[in-house]
Order: C-alpha cells, then sequence, then structure tokens
C-alpha cells in the first residue's frame, strides 16, 4: 500500500493532553501590535517628562500650587500619545481577531475544528483551497496541493507539494488538498525565527522630536548648575526684596529651568501628530506611532515589496493570442470556458472572470480530464469535437515556432498556458500523439489600479523607488516595466538578480550596487534588511512597504515601516503604518499630511526656542549682575500661553504645501536666538529700571516680553492673511484683558501698571520689536544668499 492510500490515525487525548503538558502547542508570544504597557511606558518615561515632574514636586514642597500650572502640559502630552497609541492596538487586535484562521485536525476520536493555537506537535491537520496552515510540517497526502508562499519568499507563483515535501506556517493552499504532520509548532515556526528578529518594536524617529530632544538634553546637563547658582544669588540678595528666603529663591530657579523647557512644542507636536492620525484613520490608515505621521515627510528611498503592494496577489489574462487560423475565436471563448468551469485554481478563476459572459462548449457525451498540479494540463473531449488539452506549454506543444513565441512571452515576465486541439480521443492520462496548439493564454500579475499614478507621484516629488521583491528577477522587472518605474537619470529602471549580490552584505560593493538599481529579485529577507540599511549609511531617510512574514526585518530596519491590511502578523507589530484597505494610493495623502505638519511645526518652532532662549539668558545675567530673578512659573505659563502656545496651535494647523527642506533645528534656531536674547535683554531693562524685586516691575517684565513674543509671532505668521491678523489681534487684546481682570491679574502675581510704567514699556518695547525684525531680515538675507550660491554650485 502506498503512502498515499494510508490511513493515518491522529493523537489520542493522552497523546495531546502529554503534548500540552510538555508546552509543544501553537501559541506564539508575538502579538499584533504593541501592548498597552509598552504604550504608557514609551509616553510617560520620557526626559520632558523627568524633568518637569522634578519641577513640579518642587514647586509643591516650597512654592504655589499656582506655580504647577506648567505640569498640565506633560499630563495632557502622555494622554495623547496613549490615547492615540492604544486605540490604533484596538483596532489591529480587533482585525487580528476577525482575521484568526482556523484549522481542521485529525485525531483518532474524529475531526475537529480548532484555533491554531489549540494544535499541537505531531497533530495531523487537513488542509484544502483556501486555508491557511497555521504549523511548519510534513506532507503525508496530496491531492493536487499548491501552496502560495509568497508571505514568506516573495515568490508569487504558487509551488506544487508533493508527499514528504515541507510546508509551512503562514502559506495558504490555493489549489488542491492535503494532509499534514506538524512537525514544529509555536516558537519553533521558522516565520517566528523571522519575527524573532523583528520582535523589538521600533520606534518611529520625528525630527521635531530630536530636536526638542537635543534642546532636553543641553538643558538637562544645565539644570543642577543653573539651580545652585539661582539658589545662591537669588538667596544672597534675599532681604533686598519680597518673600526672601531659600525655599522662596528655589522656587525661582525652578521657573529659570522651567522657562527654558519648550513644553508648548512638545505638546503641540502630540496633538498635531494626533489630529493627522485621526484623519488618515478616516482614510483607513492606521497609525501606530505618532510620530510616524511626519516621518513620511522626510522619505526620500521608499522601497516596494511586490506582491500585495504594486500587485492584489491574484493573477488576470491579460490577452489570448491565436496561432492557430484553421480555428475561429468564438470556438477558443467556448472551449476555454468549459475547461475552465470548475474555478478550482488561480489560472481557472482568471479564466472564468475574462469569459465571464461566455457560454461554454457543451456535448451531452463529453468527458473531462480535470487539472492536476501533477500533470499540469486538464482535458475536455467529445466524439464529435474531438480532444481540447489545456496547460504547461512545454507539455502540450510540440510546435517550435510556437514554443519559441511561449520563450518569448515569458521573458517579459509573464506566464502562459497553451490550449490545443487533437483529433483523436484521449486515454486515461496519456496525450494524444498529434497535437495542434490552437491559442495561447496569457497571464501577468493583477496590477493595482493605483499603482501608476502613485509612482509617478513619488517621482514628481524626487522620492526614488525601489521594488524588492523574493519573486523572479524577470518578473519583477517586466512589471516595473508595466508600471512606468523609471531610474533617477529618467531611463528604464535597472534590474538586477539579489542571488548575484556580493555576500558581504555591509561591504561598499553591496551598497553600490543597491545604489545603482531600481528593480530586485530572488531577496531573502536578510538582503532586504541589508537593502534598507545601505540606503540609510548613505543618509537615506528610507520607508519600507511588505505584507510578508519576509519583510518583516526590513520593516523594521527602516525609517518608517508601512504594512498592507492583510499583511502577517509579524509584519503589523513592526510597522508604524498600517494600509487598511491596502490601497497604495493612500501613502501620497500620508506625505502630504507629513509635509504639512513638518512645514507649520518648523514655522512655529522659533516661537518655543526663542522662550527656551530668553529664559536661559535672563538665568545667566540675573546670576552674573547678582539681579534678583524677575518670573516666577506663572508668569512664564502667562507669556507663553498666549504669544506661542494658543496662537502657536493655530498656525500649525494651517495649510501648508511645501516639501521637507533638511535643517529643520539649525534654521530655526538662527531665529530663535537672537529673538530671545532680545527679548530677555528687554526684560531684565525693564525690570531694572522700574526697581527689580517688586510686583510693578515683574509686571513690566512680562507685558515687556510679551510685546516682543507678540511681534515675533507676527513674524511667524506671515504672511498675514485674514485670520492670521484676526488670531493677532485677539491674543494682543487677551494680553492686555488678563491684567486688566482683578481675578486674573491676582492668580498670576501681576498688578496695573502705572503711568510712567506704561512709558517704560512702550519705549523699551518699541526698541524691542524693532531689534528682533532687523535679526529677522537679517537671517532672511543670509538664507537667500546661501541658496542662490547653492544653486549656482
Amino acid at each position: 500500500m502506498s503512502d498515499q492510500e494510508h490511513v493515518y490515525a491522529g493523537l489520542s487525548e493522552q497523546d495531546v493532553a502529554q503534548r500540552v503538558q510538555m508546552g509543544q502547542i501553537n501559541t506564539v508570544s508575538l502579538t499584533t501590535s504593541r501592548s498597552l504597557v509598552s504604550i504608557i511606558r514609551a509616553n510617560v518615561f520620557t526626559l520632558f517628562n523627568g524633568i518637569l515632574t522634578v519641577a513640579a514636586l518642587i514647586i509643591l514642597i516650597f512654592g504655589h500650587v499656582q506655580d504647577v500650572v506648567f505640569s498640565v502640559v506633560m499630563i495632557v502630552n502622555a494622554a495623547i500619545g496613549i490615547f492615540s497609541e492604544w486605540r490604533s492596538k484596538r483596532t489591529l487586535d480587533a482585525l487580528a481577531i476577525v482575521d484568526a484562521p482556523r484549522a481542521h485536525v485529525r485525531r483518532s476520536n474524529g475531526i475537529h475544528e480548532l484555533g491554531i493555537e489549540e494544535v499541537v506537535l505531531d497533530d495531523l491537520i487537513e488542509v484544502a483551497l483556501g486555508d491557511q496552515i497555521c504549523a511548519d510540517g510534513i506532507l503525508l497526502e496530496s491531492q493536487g496541493l499548491e501552496v502560495d508562499e509568497s508571505m514568506l519568499t516573495g515568490e508569487s507563483r504558487p509551488v506544487r507539494k508533493k508527499v514528504t515535501d515541507q510546508v509551512l506556517a503562514g502559506t495558504s493552499v490555493v489549489a488542491g488538498k492535503g494532509l499534514i504532520r506538524a512537525t514544529a509548532v509555536g516558537e519553533d515556526l521558522y516565520a517566528q525565527g523571522i519575527a524573532r528578529q523583528a520582535r523589538e518594536f521600533s520606534v518611529a524617529v520625528s525630527e521635531i522630536q530630536t530636536g526638542v530632544n537635543h534642546v532636553l538634553r543641553a538643558i538637562s546637563l544645565a539644570i543642577l548648575p543653573i539651580v545652585v547658582v539661582t539658589v545662591w544669588t537669588q538667596t544672597r540678595i534675599a532681604g533686598e526684596g519680597f518673600h526672601g528666603t531659600w525655599a522662596t529663591a528655589l522656587v525661582l530657579a525652578v521657573a529659570a529651568v522651567v522657562g527654558m523647557i519648550p513644553q508648548g512644542l512638545v505638546l503641540l507636536t502630540s496633538m498635531n501628530f494626533a489630529i493627522g492620525a485621526a484623519a488618515l484613520a478616516r482614510k483607513n490608515v492606521l497609525v501606530q506611532e505618532l510620530p510616524a505621521v511626519e516621518i513620511l515627510a522626510r522619505v526620500d528611498a521608499l522601497c516596494l515589496d511586490k506582491t500585495g503592494t504594486l500587485t492584489t496577489g491574484g493573477i488576470r489574462v491579460s490577452s489570448v493570442l491565436t496561432v492557430n487560423s484553421q480555428y475561429a475565436e468564438k470556438d477558443v471563448r467556448a472551449v476555454l470556458t468549459a475547461l475552465n468551469v470548475d474555478s478550482t485554481n488561480p489560472t481557472a478563476e482568471a479564466i472564468a472572470q475574462y469569459y465571464a459572459d461566455e457560454k461554454p462548449l457543451t456535448d451531452p457525451q463529453h468527458t473531462v480530464v480535470a487539472f492536476s498540479s501533477a500533470r499540469k494540463w486538464s482535458a475536455w473531449s467529445a466524439p464529435t469535437h474531438g480532444t481540447w488539452i489545456f496547460g504547461a506549454p512545454e507539455l502540450v506543444v510540440t510546435q517550435t515556432q510556437v514554443l519559441e513565441q511561449v520563450s518569448a512571452i515569458a521573458d517579459t515576465g509573464r506566464r502562459v498556458v497553451a490550449l490545443v486541439h487533437a483529433d483523436e480521443q484521449i486515454l486515461g492520462e496519456e496525450l494524444p500523439a498529434t497535437r495542434q496548439a490552437v491559442a495561447l493564454v496569457i497571464l501577468e500579475e493583477e496590477l493595482r489600479d493605483d499603482a501608476r499614478e502613485t509612482l509617478q507621484w513619488f517621482a514628481d516629488q524626487e522620492v526614488r523607488v525601489r521594488v524588492i521583491s523574493g519573486d523572479n528577477p524577470r518578473t519583477v522587472a517586466a512589471l516595473a516595466h508595466q508600471l512606468g518605474l523609471m531610474g533617477p537619470d529618467g531611463q528604464a529602471a535597472r534590474a538586477c538578480d539579489a542571488r548575484d549580490l556580493p555576500a558581504d552584505l555591509h561591504s561598499q560593493e553591496f551598497i553600490e550596487a543597491i545604489r545603482d538599481h531600481d528593480v530586485f529579485g530572488r531577496v531573502t529577507p536578510e538582503q532586504k534588511r541589508a537593502m534598507v540599511s545601505a540606503l540609510q549609511s548613505e543618509n537615506h531617510c528610507v520607508a519600507m512597504t511588505g505584507d510578508g512574514v519576509n519583510d518583516a526585518l526590513a520593516l523594521k530596519e527602516a525609517d518608517l515601516g508601512i504594512a498592507m491590511g492583510n499583511a502577517a502578523r509579524a509584519s503589523k507589530a513592526v510597522a508604524q503604518i498600517v494600509l487598511l484597505d491596502g490601497r497604495f494610493s493612500q501613502l501620497p495623502e500620508v506625505v502630504a499630511r507629513g509635509r504639512r505638519i513638518i512645514a507649520n511645526m518648523e514655522r512655529v518652532s522659533a516661537l518655543f526656542f526663542a522662550k527656551t532662549t530668553y529664559a536661559t539668558v535672563l538665568v545667566l545675567l540675573t546670576a552674573l549682575l547678582s539681579w534678583r530673578f524677575p518670573f516666577l512659573p506663572r508668569h512664564y505659563t502667562y507669556i507663553g500661553s498666549l504669544t506661542i502656545g494658543i496662537p502657536a496651535f493655530f498656525i500649525a494647523l494651517g495649510p501648508n504645501t511645501r516639501r521637507y527642506i533638511s535643517g529643520f533645528l539649525s534654521r530655526t534656531l538662527s531665529m530663535a536666538l537672537p529673538a530671545g536674547f532680545i527679548m530677555a535683554c528687554a526684560a531684565l531693562g525693564v525690570n531694572w529700571w522700574i526697581g527689580g524685586g517688586s510686583p510693578q516691575a515683574a509686571t513690566a517684565a512680562t507685558v515687556t516680553m510679551m510685546a516682543g513674543g507678540l511681534w515675533l509671532l507676527s513674524i511667524t505668521a506671515r504672511p498675514l492673511v485674514l485670520w492670521r491678523v484676526i488670531l493677532l489681534v485677539t491674543v494682543a487684546g487677551s494680553a492686555i484683558g488678563g491684567i486688566l481682570l482683578p481675578p486674573t491679574r491676582a492668580f498670576f502675581a501681576l498688578m496695573w501698571p502705572t503711568p510712567d510704567t506704561w512709558m517704560v514699556i512702550l519705549l523699551v518695547s518699541l526698541c524691542e520689536c524693532a531689534l528682533i525684525e532687523a535679526a529677522y531680515r537679517l537671517n532672511m538675507y543670509i538664507a537667500h544668499r546661501k541658496d542662490s550660491l547653492t544653486q549656482r554650485m
């Protein structure tokens, strides 16, 4: 009795219990998305939160509760990040539950439909068309079993399996059926080996957040000396003014430190990212990490997996070519419809769809030989019509000329199936000796309708696209050609067989090969990751799209990983963005959203970094001159909310189509540093003029700082369209109104200035605003000169 005829008995209940006890179960620890604990940890335990928490505790112990208003920013910022990312996690987890596959397991007491986590080692698993294989195993029985392994290898064509062949979890049955013995489950699966390497979630790095973190690190190093110097100087002059104690001096020191922190920028960045993520969610684009909204704005190298990204994963009939004029086209259509009336494999489905309105050839005495992967052909035969055979050209076609034509078509990356006719009746599984080729059915992968347009959009945006696939290089190159993919020089995309790449994935030769080609085939998962690293080594910001387990390593390595909605769990777990509906055309929207955010955030960042600058200068000058520090923490809150925080929020949401330009931090600081220095000197000058240490002097310094901040805001808001003018007038009116209203004035420890104080404020503020305007114009002139020199070079 052959293996194929053998009746295999499944495990007994005792066998299953023993394996469960030994941990030989099909449970894996890699979830679809990040855990709630990791989301909370990432948003709570930050340098920003650490500095503000310590500052708030000191104020609560030694100062007034009104001075802890700044801590609200920290709480709101963390809450926004946690809520947005938790909502994304819930969406992905819900999808995982809906999509979770089931398994038909043969055991000694019958066949059971089980969740894949209930499968144990050595279980017998029955698989049929449409099933997803849930465990690695050996094929014990096969009836024309064909498996789609694209999720693991990238190879788009189904692989025919025979008895004793290995099958892998994560692959899908596209034809036939079989019986598998599970030889590896759970963490021992082949797919899990790749997933383990990608298990650590890669954190998306925002340039805005990176710039803020550079400032925070500098502040964190300066905190201790600033606190010591401020406490010492303020205590030393304690008898010269109000509240002269070391505790008050400590509160003033905290005010200095808090003023240096661009806390509003941190909050506004998170809010902008959250709003962007919510807008994208309405378009079925799921953002797992908020900074990912910005990153694609910086991407200049986009690596695309072919299957599932540029193609739907299915195949379609490109054309039917008649090669024998003796047969009418209508007869060919009728015969092909009859041969593929039962859509039991992807080829039959494609032809049935192509001839959806065609009536099949019929004959009461006809016989059918069903398609078999083993023999690679099917047949329809009737006494009055002869025998029609449909299958692989190399097996059914005998004419050399036709085979040469098939070879030429195959060179374009398309697949060919031949229709031949014989006068003789078919006997068993033996083909008639004399056969005439009648037609060639040309099949190609089904391209996404939006792929060509989207690729052209990226080309227009100067983002270089590379197609990286595990499929045949010839097939990938042909597909790239169909989509109009071009190299950076405007020439046709250059293809490379990854098997010819240098073995040393870190060598200069490997990097140069990646740089010089646009299409890669037969790429292994390790090579995909190395390709991303090679591009990053040449200072490219790299985005990677994919859906298979074989893409997980590259998705993790990339600056931005983008997974399709039907992607493997490992891929969705490490990607920062998931296209839930799998539409490649959503990427331009993501890019546009990211560009608007980073362009607008750069516009308002000068406001926040100017605050950091003037707070730092105030600390240094008051210590150097042994002057009383003029501000309480609540004064900074008042100034910052009206001249920076509230107006910056509205400006940051405005339209902006500017492309990303590198050098965000340097451009921002070039304006923020001089403006902040001017504002600090103006505030200290007024404070000294009025008489430092008095509430009147503190009020004068606050109003003068407010005037400089509003002028800098007007520069940031240019060009001054109507809604921005209204915004400026509103915040200026609120600044004066806050001093007019007794409750607000009392809360922020301010008082109504005397006429003499108003004169001083007006004079110094005019000089302050003129100097800020001069600094802005000088900065614009230098930037223009630099751009002109760059263009000439």
